[in-house]
């Protein structure tokens, strides 16, 4: 921890990324030595799923990175860009007519540029109630205008809620990078990372608990490996990462304790929410739509950060008054 401390914020960083980076070769090469083994059809399905989780950690490891080196300009547009593509995929599996072209107009070239803005200018008051406030009234009037009322609330609900999700939410996670707190300059990343570990440790939490414990599923028409203790599990599960994780950040070990498993509880609610969408859509995932709509899966990866982000940002600047 001394020797940690004697670097500057420019080493610890780079520390962070050489140790991030280097458990991604060792895992790759782990993956590479298992996939020259004989394997059955579960077992080769399994190999192909952890072939496509790792490959979305490299992925995002890498968009972590360049938002980094970029500053927070550069920050604010990948985020931005991972933003358009969510929303363009949860766009093109839910059902719209000619009427909503111009909502859709308004999210993609409107409100999503706008909402990265004044996260990017640290116009937090604003970038807090834009969405929520201001678009949501919005969109409505903007659908209204077009003059088609056929399943007019159940269009515009599912606009405002793409928005919510593949803007509002992912928004905040750029926004982190850009907190100030007091003797933390230039530290913003170790937040970020903070959340994206945390988020990941909660859902495989969540997900080896509810394999674990066998309990009955709460909600077992969406997915059958939720239940509350399993949940209870995987909140509990980051919030003790983010605890060990303190001393990258400007709280204390029961601060980082809390907020952790504050975000770790919204991030597995997050994919609960985003696999009922998937049943109303249905479709199993959202890659298996690929073919038609051009969906890729990335709402699978994306829906804990969008859900733990804002919950995260909101509940650190409400705390420390920042």
């Amino acid at each position: 921890m001394s020797v940690l401390r004697t670097l500057s914020v420019g080493e610890q960083v780079a520390l962070l990324f050489v140790i991030l980076f280097g458990v991604l070769v060792l895992a790759s090469i782990g993956w590479f030595v298992w996939s020259l083994r004989e394997m059955g059809e579960r077992a080769q399905a399994r190999h192909e799923r952890f072939k496509r989780d790792l490959r979305a950690v490299w992925v995002g490891a890498t968009l972590f990175w360049l938002a980094w080196m970029s500053g927070a300009v550069g920050a604010t547009a990948l985020f931005g860009i991972v933003s358009f593509l969510a929303l363009r995929e949860f766009i093109t599996l839910m059902h719209t007519s000619r009427g909503d072209h111009r909502s859709l107009l308004l999210a993609f070239f409107v409100v999503l540029p706008l909402q990265f803005t004044l996260a990017g200018g640290r116009w937090f008051d604003l970038f807090t109630v834009f969405i929520p406030v201001y678009v949501f009234l919005a969109v409505p009037v903007v659908s209204a205008l077009a003059d088609d009322p056929k399943r007019f609330l159940e269009r515009n609900a599912k606009i405002q809620w793409g928005i919510m999700v593949c803007v509002y939410g992912l928004s905040h996670a750029p926004a982190l990078l850009l907190l100030e707190f007091r003797d933390y300059d230039g530290r913003g990343a170790f937040l970020l990372f903070l959340l994206v570990m945390v988020a990941a440790c909660a859902q495989i939490g969540q997900e080896a608990a509810s394999r674990w414990l066998r309990t009955r599923p709460t909600a077992r028409h969406i997915d059958r490996s939720f239940s509350g203790r399993a949940w209870l599990i995987g909140a509990t599960a980051g919030g003790v990462l983010g605890a060990a994780l303190y001393w990258i950040t400007p709280f204390k070990a029961p601060q980082a304790f809390a907020l952790s498993f504050i975000a770790g509880g919204a991030g597995t609610l997050g994919e609960l929410v985003m696999r009922a969408l998937k049943k109303d859509a249905g479709v199993a995932w959202w890659g298996n739509a690929s073919a038609v709509t051009g969906a890729v899966g990335l709402l699978d990866r994306v829906a804990p950060l969008a859900f733990a982000a804002p919950v995260f940002f909101h509940s650190v600047r409400w705390y420390f008054k920042v």
